[in-house]
């Protein structure tokens, strides 16, 4: 049987939540504070779907058309649903899967749980180890 290098192997358990009502301030204060580029949106209720929202969604979002902090909430600029990748996936597919669907960061979900978080950055450390 052959072995293989799951996603969830080098994924970030930095994982952070927040409401989808809180301001974009109190986002990047958080993100800010943890040391983050992207928070999960917290559920609404039980038929909901998870949310993100991201340091370019931010920018994009807020800073571009000249708008402050306070007066944008998260739910106005997130990405909603997530996109979200199982945690058993092999790490060699992750990247071409994440760039076919345009996005940068995305959490890995592991028995309907999020477990953690992958962005290319962990893509491009993770190929330097293994040339090292």
């Amino acid at each position: 049987m052959e072995t293989y290098t799951q996603i969830k192997d080098i994924a970030s358990d930095q994982l952070f939540y927040i409401d989808g009502l809180a301001s974009v301030r109190d986002a990047v204060k958080l993100m800010k504070e943890k040391k983050v580029n992207a928070l999960i949106i917290q559920k609404r209720n039980q038929s909901d779907a998870n949310g993100i929202v991201t340091d370019s969604d931010i920018i994009q979002g807020v800073i571009v058309p000249g708008k402050t902090l306070d007066e944008v909430s998260v739910y106005e600029i997130m990405t909603k649903p997530v996109f979200a990748i199982p945690s058993h996936l092999n790490i060699s597919y992750v990247p071409r899967l994440m760039n076919n669907y345009n996005i940068r960061i995305a959490p890995i979900e592991e028995n309907g749980k999020y477990i953690g978080i992958i962005d290319y950055t962990k893509f491009l450390f993770n190929a330097l180890d293994e040339s090292i």
